[in-house]
């Protein structure tokens, strides 16, 4: 890898291969590659390369940087070389081993890469490995960092500098479409990898769940930034949007499960919070393990799991999908009602208002991480005007009543219901779950439908009308009631509500405010 002539040869061999993927399934296609022709266009199809450590990558976004590439190929091992042709917004990136590439192209089949937003496409190069220019020290400068990140020891002094590492170890996180809950252990799972992890605040602002997690080094903080930022932790939700923080350092006073300080074991629990009992946090992070180890790209484990296919939104295996839910207004509470406010977070399959204790349900959810996503989310809020209390039963499922038997009507059986909004793999509906609050959003809403209208129907819905906006195809909108109980109400009341000619209102919780 020596003389600048190298360079010319890699980038030349680079732009004869590009032609050689204008394959009319790849989204670039040429006038040449009979695309126009319809279904014959899969005929010819370029037969793809065998496969190679050496990667090529189409469609970056023009601003994308060397080390948001190199990123993409952290979690599956080691990054050995890169070369980017800017103007045709593609690059090669070569790793350790072939083994390595492999696992990472199974898993990005699965999972579509994103930079800045953007899908990008990967896949095998023709080329055994990468030529360029040992003399170009700002990328040899940028690999040396990350592998001296990788194996664990501290880039030296000079590469701090062309790494321009950040002058704060500590990053402020927002975690976007949390469909899963995610927990303080969870966050310090992630980031440990990266370095050692010091302190860890979490809270929720602007309806968002976020945490301020400190780094013994600021040079690890830079690395988990451009490692994770806009990765999601589990599967196509819980998007990791990181920044630095301007403070440099966290005041931690109490170790619960809103924060922590890894290194002062003895601070109280404080604020009437329990301190996490051991065997919880024992238990939890064990499932948390299992969750992150089938879901989360994060690791090279979790990136083979998804190439053999065993990625499902499925819940660990001995954890119950059902929920106790107590403290019910048993004059106002039905099944459907419990099915339509729970629906939100999961597919309700059965729900039994209990017989002899009608202020209490038994809900029972898809799997647990649903379970647990909506007891995180529903638990502690006002419905019917009562503060329900919602808890993991120890109840595996909910049975139905016996053959013949009448129970009033208090059990039904949602397993074939038509309005679940997660039977879909990757549907939309996974991205926009949000906590309970005051403003809806109203989606397939009939043209004819005007503003006044919707106005009228949520303040018989039982409450007041704050805001209105319609967006603009004005085939949705938000809505804001005057407390979030009210919106609550008017979810329950009106999701799936017939609007006319059988167009049926969908009603979500937002996380806008008008």
């Amino acid at each position: 890898m020596d003389g600048i002539s190298d360079v010319a040869v890699g980038v030349k061999r680079g732009s004869d291969e590009l032609s050689m993927y204008n394959s009319p399934n790849s989204g670039m296609s040429s006038s040449s590659d009979g695309a126009s022709n319809g279904s014959d266009s899969k005929k010819l199809r370029v037969e793809e390369a065998p496969p190679s450590r050496v990667l090529h990558i189409r469609k970056l976004p023009n601003e994308a940087s060397e080390t948001e590439v190199i990123a993409l190929g952290l979690p599956f091992g080691k990054v050995t070389n890169i070369l980017t042709l800017k103007g045709k917004n593609q690059a090669f990136l070569e790793m350790g081993t072939e083994e390595a590439a492999i696992t990472m192209i199974n898993y990005y089949t699965t999972v579509t890469p994103h930079i800045r937003n953007i899908p990008i496409f990967i896949q095998y190069s023709n080329h055994k490995e990468l030529k360029t220019d040992a003399g170009n020290q700002r990328t040899q400068a940028v690999l040396q960092a990350v592998s001296a990140v990788q194996s664990g020891g501290s880039p030296s002094s000079d590469v701090q500098e062309a790494l321009a590492a950040a002058s704060s170890p500590v990053l402020r996180i927002i975690i976007d479409n949390m469909f899963y809950p995610v927990t303080l252990d969870v966050l310090q799972q992630i980031f440990s990898k990266f370095g050692t992890v010091m302190k860890i605040i979490t809270f929720t602002k602007n309806n968002q769940f976020q945490a301020l997690l400190q780094f013994s080094d600021p040079v690890n903080a830079q690395q988990a930034k451009l490692a994770l930022d806009g990765q999601n932790i589990y599967n196509s939700c819980c998007t990791l949007r990181i920044d630095f923080s301007k403070l440099v350092n966290l005041n931690v006073k109490y170790n619960n499960d809103k924060s922590r300080d890894y290194t002062r074991p003895e601070l109280p629990a404080g604020d009437g919070q329990p301190s996490l009992d051991s065997t919880v946090v024992a238990a939890y992070s064990k499932d948390s393990n299992s969750l992150l180890g089938a879901l989360s790209p994060l690791s090279a484990a979790a990136a083979a799991a998804a190439a053999a296919g065993r990625v499902a939104l499925a819940g660990q295996t001995g954890s119950s999908g059902v929920l106790l839910v107590s403290n019910l207004n048993e004059e106002m509470v039905t099944p459907q009602s419990l099915f339509t406010l729970f629906g939100v977070y999961g597919d309700v399959q059965r729900v039994k208002i209990l017989y002899n204790k009608k202020d209490s349900a038994l809900i029972q959810m898809s799997d647990a991480n649903q379970a647990q996503l909506a007891m995180s989310h529903l638990n502690g809020q006002k419905v019917y005007g009562k503060i329900i209390r919602v808890t993991l039963s120890k109840h595996q499922t909910v049975a139905l009543p016996r053959d013949g038997l009448d129970d009033q009507g208090l059990t039904k059986d949602f397993a074939n219901s038509p309005l679940h909004r997660f039977k879909k793999p990757g549907s939309k509906n996974f991205q926009n779950i949000f906590p309970p609050s005051a403003t809806l959003h109203l989606s397939n809403i009939p043209q004819d439908v005007t503003e006044d209208d919707l106005r009228l129907l949520f303040s018989n819905a039982g409450g007041t009308v704050k805001a209105f906006k319609f967006f603009q195809d004005r085939k949705m909108s938000l809505i804001q009631m005057s407390t979030v109980e009210e919106a609550i109400q008017a979810l329950i009341d009106l999701h799936n509500y017939n609007m006319g000619g059988n167009q049926h209102l969908r009603v979500s919780f937002s996380k806008s405010t008008i």
